[in-house]
């Protein structure tokens, strides 16, 4: 690995990697705590309409799905809040049009838009600069508002009848929850694409939450394991001459089949030792 990164595009690379961990890690555990994986995974694809509009009028993608995420996020938590009944369908339908849009401004678009299939299957290697202060800045932004916000969304996370009881704004906690999420789906969407994010953002906070209940180990342990799989992907990948994205998906996945054998070999033994 250390030979690896004489190369400026893997430094880039493994910069990327890490802080797309520190996000994925932090809002990951609060997206598996609330169980909000489904409606992660709309914001991730309907993300695609802001890549495609940007595209139409030649501004930077990553700002226009910071945009149009941002706005996805808010209109399903609206949509959840007030049809509770029939949110998964509406959300599911999000999430399509979401998709249709960006295709269709990119068909509109003049030129050949090869360079955006990167957003929809990664492409850690290629990220410049610039992308990469824009995640630094979205990750002041996320540990900013976690920070500030750690009790309300704790509240919520664990006993929303009591945060309603305590005074806490649940509707408009749950909100910005979605919003630091439609974040974090920025930031990985250049490592492992639109279409693969939702596996990087709750594999390792699932992983650490067969180990810890507490928030914050989770957060830590969460953090932590992404840095290790994004590494690890990235150099299999310039090993083997794989794809980047899906090959941090699936050392993920190795992760979370080894801990899911751990797990089971541990209650093994202790039903074998009663």
């Amino acid at each position: 690995m250390i030979d690896v990164l004489q190369f400026e595009f893997m430094q880039r690379a493994l910069i990327a990697g890490m802080l797309a961990s520190v996000a994925c890690g932090i809002i990951g555990t609060y997206v598996v705590v609330n169980r909000f994986v489904f409606i992660s995974g709309s914001i991730a694809h309907a993300a695609y309409g802001g890549i495609g509009l940007s595209h139409f009028l030649k501004t930077n993608p990553v700002l226009g799905a910071t945009v149009f995420s941002v706005g996805a996020a808010l209109a399903m938590g609206a949509v959840r809040r007030k049809t509770r009944e029939r949110a998964d369908t509406i959300i599911g339908m999000m999430w399509a049009i979401g998709m249709a849009v960006g295709v269709i401004f990119v068909d509109l678009a003049p030129g050949y838009a090869a360079d955006l299939m990167s957003y929809l299957f990664g492409s850690i290697l290629t990220v410049p600069w610039t992308d990469v202060l824009i995640m630094v800045a979205l990750n002041v932004v996320i540990i900013v508002l976690v920070t500030a916000f750690y009790k309300e969304l704790l509240a919520i996370s664990f006993d929303e009848t009591y945060a309603s009881t305590a005074n806490v704004r649940v509707d408009a906690v749950h909100s910005l929850l979605f919003c630091l999420v439609a974040l974090t789906v920025v930031m990985l969407m250049r490592v492992v694409g639109l279409i693969l994010v939702i596996a990087l953002l709750t594999m390792p906070a699932a992983i650490s939450g067969q180990f810890t209940s507490n928030l914050k180990r989770m957060m830590v342990t969460s953090v932590a394991l992404g840095v290790v799989f994004t590494t690890t992907g990235l150099w299999l990948s310039y090993v083997l001459d794989l794809t980047s994205g899906a090959t941090i998906i699936l050392t993920s996945a190795c992760g979370f089949i080894l801990a899911m054998i751990y797990k089971a070999a541990a209650r093994w033994r202790m039903q074998r030792t009663v």
